[in-house]
């Protein structure tokens, strides 16, 4: 599929906060330690979702999606021999597998994950967190060899404060009697998401927002329940900086504020301007919502934010908002310097920039600068390997005059949800094509 965009107009009205995908597709896989059925309301009809359900089915699992909600109905025993390793291998949420099925099976496989090409992600955090239950993980050339004889309750200390390590800790340990610690912990929203679920499925989750859980294993799991997925910051990060690019007054409804105030402030010392109202809870009882509303750009612009923009764990500005600011800088008058050291090869997708009139020095594999304002230009570009550095050369083309086009863009539809008519409805010209 590719997108046709007629660029350089001014976007208007407002805009829903999708749901989350990162934490839809760790409840998938959370949802298998549950032998009872599990509703995931709100569910994000993206490609990344598909890709788990398939394998879900794959694996005996009934999966019925209800208009935006999910039931999922476990069979009398999960079969690993069927497991659809085509769909596995293109995310690399499959990682998650390992924490529910472990507690299944004392010996299993499962296909190496794939999803953003990013260069080198290790799995190292997943094998040394899981190791103190007892579980020991050969990472083979096309799968996880994954073997254990007996688990126990452990303290876990995460050298990486990996979102996924952290998960795949909790749901090892959500089934195992006894207290579990984790320590350095990610306190990402998807991590909460996952233990605001495990709560609602009777385990002890304390900690939660901080950077140690403690966790209360219980053996058997068997609840029929619902769970609200939460609003997802990254969709919400790429309105605004959709508005800030087109140089547009729009509102972003039910936006996750708690994961967007580092970007907020790093925006408004910029010149971003903005107004927040409509405090309230998501139905999940945990997540707080505000309305953000991007007022019209300042008569000056933007200015580069004086400082290096870099990406923390969480309370700090998220690793996956972090690409945003690549091309809002372009738009800025001056020069940033963003320092993106999680990944070996993202830094050097945001070259791709210079395609549409940005100005970029690649300064090694992690650091870039942005030379701004750039009057951006149409041009046509085959979609990065990658969601978010995807991402943004849409919101480039949205704010570049004349017609673009953008093809292959499976890796923004992993992520976004329909976002072609949720951009026509703030007046952009954008259509989807397929061939």
């Amino acid at each position: 599929m590719n997108f046709v965009i007629e660029g350089g107009a001014p976007l208007s009205g407002s805009v829903e906060t999708s749901r989350s995908k990162n934490g839809a597709v760790a409840l998938l896989a959370a949802s298998l330690l549950n032998k009872g059925r599990t509703t995931l309301e709100h569910m994000p009809k993206i490609e990344e979702v598909n890709r788990l359900i398939e394998v879900l089915r794959s694996l005996g699992v009934s999966v019925e999606w209800k208009d935006t909600n999910v039931i999922i109905t476990p069979p009398e025993r999960i079969t690993l021999e069927t497991i659809d390793t085509n769909a596995a291998m293109r995310t690399r949420s499959i990682l998650m597998f390992i924490g529910p099925l472990m507690h299944m099976f004392k010996d299993f496989e499962l296909p190496q994950s794939g999803g953003c090409t990013l260069g080198l992600r290790s799995v190292r955090p997943h094998l040394l967190a899981l190791e103190k239950f007892g579980v020991a993980i050969e990472a083979r050339t096309e799968s996880y060899h994954v073997t254990h004889t007996a688990l126990a309750p452990a303290e876990v200390i995460l050298y990486e404060s990996s979102d996924t390590a952290t998960i795949n800790a909790l749901l090892a340990a959500a089934r195992i009697p006894g207290t579990s610690i984790i320590k350095y912990a990610s306190a990402n929203y998807q991590v909460q998401e996952v233990c605001g679920f495990l709560q609602k499925l009777g385990v002890g989750v304390e900690g939660i927002g901080g950077t140690t859980l403690t966790i209360t294993g219980t053996r058997d799991i068997n609840s029929d329940i619902s769970y609200s997925i939460a609003e997802d910051p990254t969709d919400a990060m790429f309105f605004i900086s959709a508005a800030a690019v087109t140089h547009s007054a729009i509102s972003i409804i039910a936006a996750p504020i708690e994961f967007l105030e580092v970007e907020l402030l790093i925006l408004e010392k910029m010149g971003l301007q903005f107004s927040l109202s409509n405090h309230r809870i998501s139905e999940n009882g945990v997540t707080k919502l505000v309305d953000i509303k991007i007022l019209p750009p300042p008569a000056g612009g933007l200015t580069a934010f004086p400082e290096k923009i870099h990406a923390r764990p969480y309370p700090g500005l998220n690793i996956d908002n972090l690409p945003f600011f690549a091309v809002i800088a372009t738009q800025a008058k001056g020069t940033t310097l963003i320092h993106d050291w999680v990944y070996e090869k993202r830094a050097i997708y945001y070259t791709e920039l210079d395609r549409l009139g940005a100005h970029t020095s690649l300064h090694d594999p992690h650091r870039i600068s942005i030379e701004g304002p750039t009057k951006l230009k149409a041009a046509e570009v085959i979609c990065p390997p990658a969601l978010r550095p995807a991402t943004i050369i849409l919101v480039a083309m949205l704010g570049a005059k004349g017609r673009s086009l953008l093809r292959n863009v499976y890796s923004i539809n992993r992520g976004y949800e329909d976002i072609v008519h949720r951009l026509q409805h703030l007046g952009a010209s954008i259509e989807s094509h397929t061939g």
